[in-house]
């Protein structure tokens, strides 16, 4: 049995003889509304997770540095086969009502999580636990899932189905979360309204006017509330970008999530000491609908339209040289992993149009026959800035391109219908493993194309059970390699970590993840 024991780390992530921090609000601008607050509910946006990962603390946190430390469970093992996971709980962790976090509220969320009415788009990160499928597909009951809390909610234990190597790491996630059954069965499902939530992390919901302003306030029931220096956070989605820095530079936000990258430049001239820019785990691409009645259901159509993009255009000259040209679905970077080239994309452009246009007069389209799409993006200067590039590259192929934007979680709410044909989407990483990428072309919620390939389904699930690192390297290399040759998406660039975040604050660490938890950071008081 391995066993793993973490020291706790307390104020990691602070800096060492820091000046004392000031008891402050912090002022962050996100990149849109969460649709919940129940991790339930949300869709798995970036800045969703920015939020409840304030108000939430699962069974592992993350400090500082984007690295896994304890939670609300102070230790756990692992049984030699890898199927089964023994969590100890801390004894003074408390809901912000001063009720005892239990084992008992890890396995009501978990169960809750899969439960089919909850209709949860996290369900699918469960899978690996025994029976969690067969309840999420309505196949078997919500109590024989493989969890079980013991010693009186001291311990928890997760029985996997089969050994999944990247178990632990995405317990960082929403659905790894407790959720309060007391406060559910109270409030059915206006519990995580603010009025009515109740919450176990550093922060709780007190105020949120919708596409407006999210306000949270310390929670002194958090267990490790004396080293929380900030008194609140407030969230302000914020989708303009644009308007995003001006609003930094005016002293109403102290962080800015994501900053147009055709700005970099400018930036660093204007304000070097807040800008914060690193290589991170995501990949930005446009998902091809491949569903019966979708123009870009023909694979040749596909290909054609993904060779006909210009990424070092995109990169160089849109994007200011901030990001770097894509020709996968898994970004460089990724630990114990090389990326797939999608077949074509390093063959020079000339090349490639040729190629692109044989394609799409195979397929019956050309000049004399366009080809009439919907390209779909999310508002954002950013997003329509590459939607108008890449309609002009794909007009010497005969396709005219009608382009569609909404907010957030409206064009995600789409893209998980199948309510598009070509759209953008995008996916950072919230744990270092390629499966966390490779899973979008299979899982249910995140596959917006509808992508299915039961040798690349099956490689996938091979890859999750295998513990030896190597061959499972090389499955997802495999698996990766194949579905890229159906262009089921087109990689655009691969992410750099953009914020903003003003000089005077304390314990904002860069980390490939871009995962910040604001309990670790402090504003110095004025000198």
């Amino acid at each position: 049995m391995k066993k793993v024991t973490l020291a706790l780390l307390g104020a990691a992530g602070l800096s060492l003889g820091a000046p004392l921090a000031t008891a402050a609000t912090l002022n962050v601008g996100i990149s849109g509304d969460p649709a919940s607050l129940d991790p339930a509910r949300v869709t798995g946006g970036v800045w969703e997770e920015d939020v409840l990962r304030d108000i939430f603390e699962g069974l592992v946190a993350i400090d500082a540095q984007g690295q896994i430390i304890p939670g609300v469970a102070t230790s756990w093992e692992t049984s030699d086969d890898g199927r089964t996971y023994t969590f100890h709980l801390r004894e003074d962790a408390r809901w912000s009502d001063g009720e005892p976090v239990t084992a008992d509220d890890f396995v009501f969320a978990l169960r809750y999580q899969v439960d089919p009415k909850t209709a949860s788009n996290y369900a699918h990160r469960l899978y690996p636990v025994v029976n969690a499928q067969k309840i999420n597909a309505g196949e078997a009951k919500l109590d024989t899932l493989g969890v079980e809390s013991r010693d009186n909610g001291h311990t928890l234990v997760i029985q996997l189905e089969q050994p999944a190597a990247y178990f632990l790491k995405t317990l960082v996630l929403p659905f790894g979360y407790p959720i309060p059954e007391h406060v559910v069965d109270d409030k059915g499902d206006k519990w995580s309204q603010p009025d009515n939530i109740v919450v176990n992390g550093a922060f709780k919901p007190v105020r949120w006017i919708s596409n407006s302003e999210l306000d949270t306030v310390k929670n002194p029931e958090f267990h490790d509330a004396d080293k929380v220096s900030l008194e609140g956070v407030n969230y302000y989605p914020i989708e303009d970008k644009n308007a995003g820095i001006s609003r930094f530079r005016a002293g109403e936000l102290d962080i800015l999530r994501d900053f147009p990258a055709a700005r970099y430049q400018w930036l660093e001239q204007q304000i070097p000491d807040a800008v914060r820019i690193t290589p991170s785990l995501g990949s930005y691409y446009y998902v091809f609908n491949l569903r019966d009645g979708s123009p870009v259901a023909d694979k040749r159509v596909r290909e054609a339209l993904s060779l006909a993009i210009r990424r070092d255009i995109i990169s160089e000259k849109l994007l200011d040289g901030a990001v770097t040209p894509s020709t996968s679905l898994v970004p460089p970077g990724v630990s114990n992993y090389t990326p797939a080239a999608q077949p074509g994309l390093e063959d020079d452009m000339d090349t490639r149009m040729n190629h692109a246009r044989e394609l799409m007069k195979e397929a019956g389209y050309g000049p004399d026959k366009p080809l009439n799409l919907t390209l779909r993006y999310n508002s954002g200067d950013e997003h329509q800035r590459i939607a108008v590039a890449v309609a002009a590259m794909w007009k010497p192929l005969g396709v005219n391109v009608e382009m569609r934007n909404s907010e957030a979680n409206v064009h995600y709410s789409d893209l998980m219908q199948g309510d598009f044909q070509v759209a953008r989407a995008a996916w950072i990483s919230s744990y270092d493993d390629a499966q966390n990428f490779l899973q979008l072309l299979s899982a249910e919620t995140n596959n917006y194309g509808d992508y299915q390939n039961d040798e690349y389904s099956e490689l996938i699930t091979q890859s999750d059970r295998e513990l030896d690192s190597d061959k499972r390297r090389d499955m997802m290399q495999r698996a990766e390699k194949m579905a890229l040759a159906d262009y089921p998406l087109a990689p655009i660039y691969t992410y750099a970590a953009r914020n903003l975040v003003k000089p005077g604050l304390s314990g904002w660490d860069n980390n490939a993840l871009d995962m910040h938890a604001s309990r670790w950071i402090s504003i110095k008081a004025s000198q």
